[in-house]
């Protein structure tokens, strides 16, 4: 078995908690702080060069002099270093320093500075998705609901362009301690701004490596990403408006489930249940005052009451899987009938369905009909087993509201 995950050091011991008795993590920091970067290198984590001298931009209602720049107002340098960020060192590379005290004392606070020109085409197209291997034991926890193993489902490819066919679908890119990694995505509406979302939902370990880690780095997300559906070679070559025509949007403020902060872990289903966030998106070059949404065309409604698993006749996941026989670059769909997946008996039961894809899907939304017969989201990739022939999401429920809320309602006012 494998998890569809990037890999994790994190583990858990003790009893899985109910849903709906946890409050979803509150991250504690809001650090948009946008940064040139010049010389960056391809995706291996380990040389990503570095940054020019003067921060061009940064969020919030900072003000704008004469040379044109926008200058880091010092109390967000200041609360920036209290939790032991120097902005200086940390455009210049100290944010590739992954030592675990480091990186575990900043656990409780999302801090994601922008550094322009990071994500650049060699590196995003590079991202990887490692899988670490689980027995059998880890999925063990069954309630007696678990339904028989879905037959496999080939993975059909979208047609480009993928914007006029799955427009709310992309993927993020983050770094962790053991590189540049990649997952998919979707843009989602946001009740707070109805046609005006800045909202991405993907899996929690997307964001956060789980028990004993902390939120990855340099978040980012780009909607179409590879529109054209270019092979790995034409991408060799390509530019970044062709790699990502809708811009780089990056991760302002993230969120995850505390069940995920608790329990998830590299190996097994821990958490599985609760592995999904929200990502609250800002443009990488200021955009021109149109949200994420208005950008892309669209959002899906994310649907908290769906059916359960046994009345919901299909489900499509999307998703841009990475590890063989797949690349990373395309995008691709399952459409299945799902059925029941229970790792525990204090967990929620997830959706099943079968799919060839692998990962890198991680994240993707699985889209279903709602109670009006539009589609919604209802879940997104979570975990698979190594023979690539089925994927497991989590069921939307109280927990993911309450995440998904949080982060709505805390820019509803901007």
């Amino acid at each position: 078995m494998r998890l569809i995950r990037p890999t994790f050091t994190a583990r858990r011991e003790g009893g899985a908690r109910r849903a709906g008795l946890r409050v979803p993590a509150a991250v504690a920091l809001v650090a948009a702080l946008a940064l040139t970067a010049t010389g960056c290198n391809s995706g291996d984590g380990k040389a990503d060069g570095q940054a020019s001298a003067t921060a061009t931009a940064t969020a919030g209602a900072a003000g704008a002099n004469g040379d044109g720049k926008i200058r880091i107002p010092e109390d967000v340098r200041r609360r920036l270093q209290e939790h032991g960020i120097d902005i200086d060192k940390w455009k210049n590379g100290a944010w590739k320093n992954w030592n675990r005290d480091e990186w575990l004392r900043q656990a409780d606070d999302f801090i994601n500075p922008i550094i322009k020109g990071l994500w650049n085409p060699d590196r995003m197209r590079r991202a990887n998705d490692p899988d670490k291997g689980v027995t059998a034991n880890d999925l063990s926890g069954d309630k007696g609901v678990t339904d028989p193993e879905p037959a496999p489902v080939r993975a059909r490819a979208v047609q480009p362009t993928y914007h006029a066919n799955a427009a709310a679908s992309g993927k993020v890119f983050f770094d962790s301690p053991e590189g540049t990694m990649v997952c998919s995505a979707t843009v989602v509406e946001d009740p707070a701004h109805p046609g005006r979302s800045n909202l991405v939902w993907t899996a929690g370990h997307c964001v956060h490596a789980g028990r004993k880690g902390g939120w990855y780095r340099n978040i980012a997300f780009v909607p179409s990403y590879n529109n054209a559906g270019r092979s790995s070679a034409q991408l060799e070559n390509a530019t970044r408006d062709q790699v990502a025509p809708f811009g780089v949007w990056w991760g302002d403020w993230a969120q995850t489930s505390q069940q995920w902060i608790e329990q998830g872990g590299s190996t097994g289903g821990q958490g599985a249940s609760y592995d999904f966030a929200v990502i609250h998106v800002t443009p990488e070059k200021g955009g021109d005052g149109r949200s994420l949404q208005e950008t892309v065309g669209g959002a899906l409604p994310v649907d908290f009451n769906a059916p359960a698993v046994t009345k919901v006749q299909s489900i499509t996941a999307t998703g841009y899987p990475a590890a063989a026989p797949y690349d990373g670059q395309r995008l691709y769909q399952c459409q299945d009938r799902p059925g029941r997946l229970s790792l525990a008996d204090a967990d929620p039961t997830m959706y099943r369905i079968g799919c060839s894809m692998t990962g890198g899907s991680s994240g993707g939304g699985w889209v279903a009909a709602g109670a009006d017969g539009k589609p919604a989201l209802v879940s997104n990739t979570s975990i698979g087993p190594v023979t690539a022939g089925w994927l497991a999401g989590p069921r939307l429920g109280t927990v993911a509201k309450g995440v998904y809320d949080s982060v709505s309602r805390k820019f509803a006012g901007r």
